[in-house]
């Protein structure tokens, strides 16, 4: 449970950090008609977005499993990194939008320390939350904490080629502004395809990795009663995976002991941090047959 409940402070320092930041953003950005101050800001308005919507996956995906949902509520975050990703498509492309246009179109732009100010002040509270966001997220390995990381990361970034921006543009070079907006938003872009496709992924039921499989198999080789082993099927339960496995042992074996070879093996599976339930299925083998005497994986 206290992957839930960190996740779920994570998600209300979060608020409060953007909503601050917001404001300070809107107010430096709308008094010197920055662009990529503004796109600073929206992209602040986001991720408040995101934060709740981080808070309201992490609440449903703790709930305990019930009748209607067997195998939990896990997938719930995936659902919510999956819209997180699409909030920050749409920003990415409004950013796009507006900084595209400052280049082509003359507009009031006014520089101000202010700009230098807010921009230290977002990249000191930023970086701040993404070490703590980071250091959750590998812990307890939560898409939405890494949804959320990398959007902290990407803001400090965002922020200093902001800070870029207004430095240039107090030396005469405003067209800096509207080409920073425009990085800025490509930057945003290839992320939220990168939470999207991973949110996707686990929603679409990818089977577990290589190095997962490679644990299940590594615990198989420690029974040399298995003779073969096929039907391997992994499915995404949250951010663990139900496994599923056909095993074959001698068909002279009691009914007895195969199956508390399937219960001992069950057991060892799922005590995998990355397997929420195993379930083992035993076929006998006629091990008089030469094809049989190897074992297969």
């Amino acid at each position: 449970m206290d992957r839930y409940k960190s996740t779920k402070m994570a998600s209300i320092i979060g608020i409060a950090g953007n909503i601050f930041l917001l404001i300070i953003k809107a107010i430096a950005g709308f008094l010197t008609n920055s662009q990529a101050m503004i796109g600073d800001a929206l992209n602040s308005a986001g991720d408040i977005i995101s934060s709740l919507m981080t808070f309201v996956g992490n609440r449903i995906a703790s709930k305990e499993a019930d009748d209607d949902h067997n195998l939990g509520h896990g997938k719930a975050e995936y659902i919510y990194s999956l819209l997180i990703s699409v909030v920050m498509l749409y920003i990415a492309f409004k950013l796009f939008s507006s900084s595209t246009s400052s280049l082509f179109n003359d507009y009031n732009y006014t520089y101000s320390n202010i700009l230098i100010i807010v921009s230290i002040i977002t990249i000191i509270v930023k970086y701040s939350l993404y070490l703590y966001t980071n250091r959750l997220y590998k812990k307890y390995n939560n898409i939405l904490l890494r949804a959320n990381s990398l959007d902290h990361r990407n803001d400090c970034l965002l922020t200093m080629m902001t800070l870029i921006a207004a430095a240039s543009s107090k030396l005469g070079y405003i067209y800096v502004d509207g080409v920073v907006g425009i990085l800025v938003s490509i930057w945003l872009l290839l992320s939220a395809i990168s939470i999207f496709k991973n949110s996707y992924d686990i929603l679409m039921d990818k089977s577990a990795n290589e190095d997962i499989r490679s644990k299940v198999y590594d615990i198989l080789e420690r029974y040399p009663e298995i003779k073969k082993v096929n039907h391997f099927n992994s499915t995404p339960v949250g951010y663990q995976y139900q496994v599923s496995i056909t095993i074959y042992v001698d068909g002279a074996m009691s009914t007895f002991k195969s199956h508390d070879i399937a219960n001992r093996l069950e057991k060892d599976i799922s005590s995998l941090e990355e397997v929420y339930l195993s379930i083992i299925h035993v076929n006998p083998i006629d091990l008089n047959n030469k094809k049989n005497k190897k074992r297969k994986k």
